[in-house]
């Protein structure tokens, strides 16, 4: 399994108010969500009418299919009428059996029943009678 995340930072020129800005933003988020099925968020930069910062994750059973889909958002992002693509930045974080690809994650969980493990039951040397060191 992989998740892919994307940030892109939109400058919105004609935008005088923050409302005209939420306007841009949210025809955006609900173009690329209707069309790729995918998760947008605004993220950053929400004080400021000129810019606006977006992030789009996706999840899927290949690599591939996580960049091609981000890189179509990014290209509906750049078409935009009233905005100007001015930064992205894209990631594929892989997930593997027990979450192997992330650190200090899921990976810590056992699924393996031949290796004994902290709170399996098995009493390490330092162990007292009850489980307790």
């Amino acid at each position: 399994m992989f998740v892919g995340v994307q940030r892109v930072v939109l400058q919105i020129p004609g935008a005088r108010s923050l409302k005209d800005r939420r306007q841009v933003v949210k025809s955006f988020k609900e173009r690329v969500q209707a069309r790729l099925r995918i998760s947008v968020a605004e993220v950053g930069d929400l004080d400021n009418p000129r810019v606006a910062t977006v992030a789009m994750a996706v999840v899927a059973n290949e690599a591939s299919f996580c960049d091609e889909v981000l890189a179509r958002a990014a290209s509906m992002a750049s078409t935009l009428p009233d905005a100007v693509l001015a930064d992205r930045a894209t990631e594929i974080i892989p997930f593997g059996r027990a979450g192997h690809g992330l650190q200090g994650g899921i990976e810590q969980l056992r699924l393996d029943d031949d290796e004994p493990g902290p709170g399996d039951g098995e009493l390490d040397d330092e162990d007292d009678e009850d489980g307790t060191r």
